[in-house]
């Protein structure tokens, strides 16, 4: 099969001739139709600090896809071949007491498909049954294979209560952009979301009914003002992983504010905790999805009104990967899926 692999211990990604995985009692063989590429990919592909401690070479990478399943092991119950799916990224075992709590988002044990596992972008993923999620008909395979990072948008956005409050979102990347609709969608009030990319922001305005802020050019406590805002931003989803856009936030949250992190920063970074403790704000980590219930509420959002198409604005080719990454690598506004 073809696959897209880190087969160097250097900057790029090559296309290469694998063999079909075998799969396990437990395991189901997917044939992969659509994949996205991630920003954890473009880490993996530039080689940096964190993927050169992280990714063991040779490995297929890739784990945002969408496909049907075309084998079944010996005790997989309730899947069939020819189901459409895409599924959880994160592989976790089951002697944690996290996860014989059933918070298996918080095992210590967790591995992940395409960083540690053998991935998706290829022809055929093996995935354990556990983690596959099935795809109603309502959900067509390009939406599909965003579901891992909207996934990323619905847990942080939903990591507090934001019915009737303002929220900030600092970082109109795709996850940003999809966080930033989720928090209108189950009712914030005024959702400002910033940047400095203008591509970016454009399409912020045109994925969810936002106000983007492109913080280069705009005073943020002018445009809270022009909102009628008198104290400031209930929540905070901090999706850029910029110092400068967390100390910004923290400045313009009401006393008592909450804010969820998603943004990884590049290296650590003086911070003043100070700011923390007298504005009494609740700071709260984010990884990947809470297993299952971010994939039960994002299906259902997207089949009762959700809409995140427009934060796809690319679709190749995997034939096309080159040019593919060289974009998404560059920072392309939006996200990119390649077709199998």
């Amino acid at each position: 099969m073809r696959a897209l692999v880190k087969a160097k211990p250097e900057p790029g990604i090559w296309m290469e001739e694998r063999p079909i995985p075998e799969i396990g009692p437990e395991d189901v063989l997917v044939k992969v139709h659509k994949t996205g590429i991630c920003g954890t990919d473009i880490h993996i592909y530039k080689w940096d600090d964190w993927a050169q401690k992280t990714v063991p070479v040779p490995l297929v990478t890739g784990h945002e896809y969408s496909g049907e399943i075309v084998a079944v092991g010996e005790d997989v119950k309730n899947l069939s071949i020819g189901q459409r799916v895409s599924g959880e990224g994160h592989v976790v075992g089951m002697t944690s007491r996290a996860s014989r709590a059933g918070k298996f988002h918080l095992d210590p044990e967790t591995r992940g498909i395409g960083v540690n596992l053998p991935g998706a972008f290829a022809e055929f993923v093996r995935i354990p049954a556990f983690n596959i999620i099935r795809l109603p008909d309502t959900i067509d395979d390009e939406l599909g294979a965003i579901l891992d990072p909207l996934g990323n948008a619905v847990h942080t956005a939903l990591a507090f209560d934001i019915v009737g409050e303002d929220v900030l979102v600092t970082g109109a990347g795709p996850i940003g952009l999809m966080g930033a609709a989720v928090a209108r969608h189950v009712g914030a009030r005024h959702v400002v979301i910033t940047d400095m990319n203008p591509d970016r922001l454009q399409l912020a305005a045109e994925v969810a009914d936002v106000v983007p802020v492109n913080i280069a050019k705009e005073n943020l406590r002018e445009v809270m003002d022009r909102l009628g805002m008198k104290e400031g931003f209930d929540v905070g989803l901090e999706m850029s992983g910029a110092p400068a856009a967390l100390d910004q936030m923290i400045d313009h949250m009401v006393m008592g504010g909450r804010i969820a992190l998603l943004g990884v920063p590049a290296r650590p970074f003086i911070f003043d905790l100070g700011k923390i403790v007298f504005r009494m704000i609740t700071l709260r980590g984010i990884y990947g999805r809470e297993m299952f219930e971010t994939w039960h509420k994002m299906l259902a959002m997207l089949e009762s009104g959700l809409d995140v198409r427009k934060v796809i604005t690319r679709r190749m080719s995997a034939d096309n990967y080159a040019e593919a990454f060289r974009l998404a690598a560059a920072g392309e506004k939006g996200k990119i899926v390649l077709e199998w």
